[in-house]
């Protein structure tokens, strides 16, 4: 060993040699119970923050653990690389996306391998690679001739400058963020997933996911957003009718009036002619300038205007004013709903507002609701009040009865409603996975043949900063020929949205070098579900939740027998510094390049696991990573010191005591991690440990023994899954040829930790006045016994009467006296 702890030399010699072994290759056919630890796979950006390196830190500590522990452990690695943020590089600095992206996943993959991460690259994947995206367009082929993918108008962001659709996040503060131009939404013909068709299952097997934070899976429940109800039939005076869904079909006799969102397709129809037709096309006009959010949130005000058409209340006949209004929008449900004023908040605002009707229909029992007395909508249950032949009823049970007389009707019936929407997949950009979908002038749409993929992505396009997609002006690629009738045919230019790329990744996964296949379904589920994902909580919906579906989707295709992608969830908390999440516009980032190059690799993973539990956020601290450097300086030393000592025996006694404070620790450290992921209390029982074997250093000063050969064994090994490096530096410096990674967890000895004496705590009225030692086992009675013959403790109560006593057999003995 060299005279002091050099991280940056240690650190390269094991990087080069674990690369030049293969030591981190996952073998499929390996002899051992399978283990999947994933962490969620980053956008190549170009470097690595410290929230990077908290998640693959806390991966790579189970990963390693697992090994260990016995499994054949698959721990794979990839990138998110489609995507707006290399299409917005290439526009401003004029580089390719392609070039960009690879650039940065060049430094990125140095940064993970300076880490020391034990990832299998030889499994690598990288979504804007064709040998990845081919399999997105094959799947995405299953999606459409199961009838899951479809093409429909949606509306979408419009910048009338830029002529380009922009995503949500290229709006800011409703305009376009290149140009500045207020933002239109817009009509146009959009791909989507039929994700509704699963949304049943996707809600019902939440309950399968016991090893998912409740928060998550309560997330995704209100996300998918089930609620049983009615939909309701109205006939409008223009001779159409529309659907209305609601949870409370008990409420239909309050029902005063309809609201439409202003861009309904029947809005025109109902102004046409009418002296309200220009000021509801100007508010429709106004309203296309506004996002979702800023016209339905909970700080926008309720606006609307009156159409000067009427329907027709299916329950009692009662003719009804039609209205349009911000809060209601097109894309939602079917783009209308019911006022009932004296049942809901928002409803009775507006009414109040715009002075139209407040009918009570459900009153308190034995009150009699008068709207004029009203200063707020009534949403308890009660008793049918202005009801016709419903007054008098139970309201709850009054829904049935009411959705019935309407289904005779056929002017309504039992609905399950869903505030899930369908996924908008289509991006008007050039970064993504194109859609393989061609339009011929004779056969229509027509998907490409499989063996014809991957729809290859052009690379050597003319980038313009007109914010239009690249692909409208590649000839090359837009100009082809039927697959159908062998005519001319033009390509669809949409590309997918990248979370159907992250939607099946970790399949691919475990079997990354397939020419055949996506991956082959034995390989899939040898290793599906993953054991272990680990990310951050901000994917609690989207990602999560397309995952899912994906899987479900593949599962019923006959791909996959897996029904839930991801077995255990650990989200972990971010790293803030100075209290604020670390940022570039914040001025708070620490660089975890210059970390390692202060201070070494493992100095940087070993503070991040150790600063928090991993789940909560983690404050930066200078002071606190220099002490994780020094710590690991001294288990260095430690080492130095027992090498440098002679062979020996130690007594009975201290080698008792060894061997606890030895097997305590492993006992402690091997439930902290597997059990409850605690990393942090982990760490503090290594360091406990260290300062233990010290001491008995120091008590021994001349030689070593058996006692402290085996508790030094233990050390190494639990160093292994937190300091990769240094852990295998100091194993092979006491002789081992093999990797300590490849070496099996150690067992506590159960015997070790039985104690001859164990300290228990002296109370007096509930205050600690002693400590004293006693024989390990002794009853209750002979503990008191043990306590009350003690000189120091009759010192304590002299001249006092114990009025009782309460005793904790090896823990606490506490006297009550007077």
């Amino acid at each position: 060993m060299k005279d002091q702890y050099l991280a940056s030399d240690i650190e390269q010699k094991w990087q080069a040699r674990w690369e030049e072994s293969g030591i981190y290759k996952t073998d499929d056919a390996a002899d051992k119970p399978s283990y999947y630890c994933l962490e969620m796979f980053p956008y190549p950006s170009g470097k690595l923050h410290m929230g990077h390196v908290r998640n693959y830190s806390i991966g790579d500590v189970v990963a390693r653990f697992k090994t260990m522990r016995g499994y054949n452990v698959l721990h794979p690695m990839g990138w998110d690389a489609f995507g707006l943020p290399a299409e917005n590089a290439a526009i401003k600095n004029g580089v390719p996306p392609a070039k960009w992206t690879r650039e940065n996943i060049a430094t990125m993959k140095r940064q993970f391998k300076q880490l020391g991460l034990s990832f299998d690259w030889d499994r690598e994947v990288t979504t804007c690679q064709p040998d990845y995206y081919r399999w997105t367009q094959w799947l995405f082929l299953q999606f459409y001739k199961a009838g899951l993918a479809y093409k429909k108008e949606g509306r979408v962001n419009w910048c009338p400058s830029c002529q380009t659709v922009l995503a949500n996040e290229q709006v800011v503060d409703g305009a376009c963020e290149r140009c500045g131009t207020e933002v239109h939404k817009k009509a146009l013909e959009q791909w989507y997933f039929r994700i509704t068709d699963y949304a049943d299952r996707l809600l019902k097997d939440l309950d399968e996911l016991d090893g998912w934070p409740k928060k998550v899976r309560t997330m995704q429940e209100n996300w998918i957003g089930r609620s049983e109800g009615a939909m309701i039939t109205f006939e409008l005076e223009t001779g159409d009718t529309i659907d209305v869904y609601t949870t409370r079909p008990d409420t239909l006799f309050g029902a005063s009036y309809l609201v439409f969102a202003p861009e309904h397709q029947l809005v025109e129809k109902l102004i046409e002619g009418k002296e309200e037709g220009e000021t509801v096309r100007a508010f429709a006009d106004r309203m296309s300038h506004l996002t979702d959010l800023e016209r339905t949130g909970d700080a926008a005000e309720k606006e609307g205007l009156p159409t000067g058409a009427y329907a027709i209340n299916p329950i009692n006949g009662a003719k009804i004013p039609v209205w349009v209004g911000n809060y209601v929008i097109a894309d939602y449900g079917t783009g209308a709903v019911m006022g009932v004023p004296a049942g809901d908040d928002r409803d009775f605002a507006f009414a109040k507002k715009y002075d139209l009707p407040i009918i009570p229909v459900v009153s308190p029992e034995g009150e009699d609701l008068q709207a004029a007395n009203m200063t707020e909508a009534y949403t308890a249950p009660g008793k049918l009040i202005n009801s016709g032949d419903y007054t008098g009823m139970d309201n709850v049970a009054a829904m049935d009865a009411i959705v019935e007389a309407l289904a005779k009707k056929d002017a309504g019936k039992k609905t399950v409603n869903y505030r899930l929407r369908d996924w908008l997949i289509s991006r008007q950009r050039f970064w993504g996975a194109p859609i393989p979908i061609v339009y011929c002038d004779k056969c229509g749409a027509v998907p490409v043949p499989e063996d014809q993929l991957p729809v290859r992505l052009p690379e050597d396009v003319d980038f313009k900063p007109t914010g239009e997609s690249p692909l409208n002006d590649a000839p090359d690629f837009v100009h082809t020929t039927c697959p159908s009738c062998g005519g001319p045919a033009r390509r669809e230019t949409d590309t997918m949205d990248t979370f159907v790329c992250s939607s099946w990744y970790f399949l691919r996964y475990t079997d990354a070098q397939n020419t055949d296949l996506p991956f082959a379904k034995d390989k899939a589920d040898k290793w599906m579900p993953v054991d272990q994902y680990i990310g951050g909580v901000e994917h609690a919906i989207l990602h999560l939740l397309y995952a899912r579906f994906f899987t479900k989707v593949l599962k019923d295709g006959g791909l996959v027998s897996a029904n839930e992608p991801f077995k255990n969830l650990l989200t972990q908390g971010m790293v803030l510094k100075d209290g604020a999440k670390m940022s570039k516009s914040k001025g708070n980032i620490v660089s975890p390049e210059d970390i390692m190059k202060t201070y070494g690799a493992d100095t940087a993973r070993l503070f991040i696991l150790f600063a928090a539990p991993p789940e909560r956020d983690l404050e930066w601290n200078d002071r606190a990573v220099e002490g994780c450097y020094r710590f690991l300086g001294r288990v260095y030393r430690y080492i130095q010191r027992y090498l440098a000592l002679p062979a020996g025996e130690g007594t009975p006694a201290e080698e008792k005591d060894l061997r606890y404070l030895a097997h305590s620790s492993l006992a402690r450290i091997t439930d902290d991690i597997e059990d409850r992921f605690n990393f942090n209390t982990a760490v503090s029982a290594i360091m406990e440990l260290v300062n233990g074997l010290y001491s008995i250093l120091d008590s021994y000063q001349d030689h070593r023994s058996p006692a402290i050969d085996e508790a030094t064994d233990i050390l190494i090994h639990v160093l292994a899954p937190f300091v990769p490096h240094l852990a295998e530096e100091l194993w092979e410096a006491l002789g081992h040829e093999d990797s300590i990674h490849a070496q099996p967890w150690p067992a506590h000895d159960p015997s070790a930790l039985e104690k001859d004496e164990v300290e228990i705590v002296i109370q007096v009225n509930g205050k600690v006045r002693a400590h004293l030692m006693v024989a390990a086992g002794l009853t209750k009675e002979e503990t008191e016994e043990k306590v009350l013959a003690d000189d120091h403790v009759q010192e304590l109560i002299s001249g006092k009467t114990i009025r009782k006593t309460i005793v904790v057999p090896q823990k606490l003995v506490n006297l009550v006296v007077g």
